[in-house]
């Protein structure tokens, strides 16, 4: 059984999670924590816990999901794995830092990749990837079909979908991603979002004004 703990982090207001089973062993979705006490309450929660992190993954790799990618590292020495095609952003995420007025350290480079179809692994538990450009190239969705949700980070919010004005955003991409790979999961499938709360593909596909 996997358990799912949501921190909202950095003035993006990303949502990071952590997940794990009866095992103990957990992953870390997008490490967004910035200042001090927000970097403080992940490793606080995770070693109160007696979890044991076994992998870091970003959904993509725009600047205010990243933030906590090397406070992650250096606690527990697990670099992150990303989509390849992520890349452009993870090596410019100082740059971006530096727009967006983050203080932000390099990232510690990482030879972590994965594709579409890849089983990630965790204690007792498995998630598929899905690889769904549109909002960034590199932007990936995590799926449980056994207990039946997606983290999709920027792709679907709850009656929105990622911006695609930003580099290598791509509108009609975006929209045939969700079309055909959320939303021929089923719409009992619980979506966890990037930002904001979650919803399910049923809502979404009726009443999303981008989708229905």
């Amino acid at each position: 059984m996997i358990n799912i703990k949501k921190f909202v982090f950095n003035p993006f207001q990303v949502n990071t999670y952590v997940l794990w089973d009866e095992t103990k062993e957990c992953i870390i979705i997008d490490a967004a924590c910035y200042e001090d006490f927000e970097k403080s309450e992940l490793i606080d929660f995770i070693k109160t816990n007696g979890l044991n992190p076994v992998m870091q993954i970003n959904t993509h790799c725009h600047i205010d999901h990243v933030l906590g990618n090397n406070a992650i590292f250096e606690n527990f020495k697990i670099l992150p794995t990303i989509h390849k095609a992520g890349e452009i952003f993870y090596s410019s995420a100082h740059k971006q830092a530096l727009n967006y007025g983050f203080k932000a350290d390099e990232l510690y480079e990482t030879d972590k990749f994965c594709v579409e179809g890849d089983i990630i692994k965790f204690g007792n538990s498995t998630l598929e990837i899905l690889y769904t450009p549109g909002h960034a190239d590199g932007s990936i969705c995590l799926v449980s079909k056994d207990q039946k949700f997606v983290i999709v980070g920027d792709v679907l919010f709850h009656d929105s979908i990622g911006r695609t004005d930003f580099p290598t955003g791509n509108h009609n991409l975006l929209i045939n991603n969700i079309k055909n790979k959320l939303f021929t999961l089923g719409d009992d499938f619980t979506v966890y979002t990037g930002h904001g709360p979650e919803t399910n593909i049923g809502y979404e596909r009726v009443n999303n004004p981008y989708l229905s």
